[in-house]
């Protein structure tokens, strides 16, 4: 009995990961907008940021939700998670937006940084972790980059 138990468990395993064929490429998340929530009320503004996924392989990705972060110098500023994402078709890319918190003591170090340095650009990191159901392994994400500091006058 226990040998049929494993047999069966191994056989739905392997299959849900038939799908991940050697050739899957990782889907591309882009920023299409950021702006301030209509709503935010109170201490802490709420973000809104435009996503575009883009399904670059066969199979449709069905989001079930996703967990994210901005990283300006190392330090978090905004993070947040959704379980609210459309399917991606396989080949096809879905837009949608998400809702992103302060972290006000990563503001903070930041804007300290900032105060005490004459940097002229600053390394950003966006990462997002992608759940694509039980049965698949997550999807990271990370896109990073310099955002250049204007010259004093």
């Amino acid at each position: 009995m226990r040998f049929l138990l494993f047999c069966l468990i191994t056989i739905v395993s392997l299959s849900g990961c038939a799908g991940w064929s050697p050739n899957y490429e990782t889907p591309q998340v882009n920023i299409t907008s950021f702006s301030l929530a209509p709503e935010t009320a109170g201490i802490a503004p709420r973000f809104l940021i435009g996503l575009q996924v883009i399904n670059p392989n066969r199979n449709a990705l069905p989001l079930k939700g996703m967990s994210y972060s901005v990283e300006v110098d190392n330090n978090r500023v905004l993070s947040g998670a959704t379980p609210d994402l459309p399917r991606v078709p396989g080949y096809g890319m879905a837009d949608f937006t998400i809702e992103a918190s302060p972290d006000l003591l990563g503001s903070a170090r930041l804007l300290n940084r900032l105060l005490n340095s004459q940097a002229k650009s600053l390394d950003y990191t966006f990462k997002a972790k992608l759940d694509v159901g039980s049965l698949m392994p997550f999807i990271h994400i990370e896109e990073s980059g310099k955002l250049a500091m204007p010259e004093p006058q």
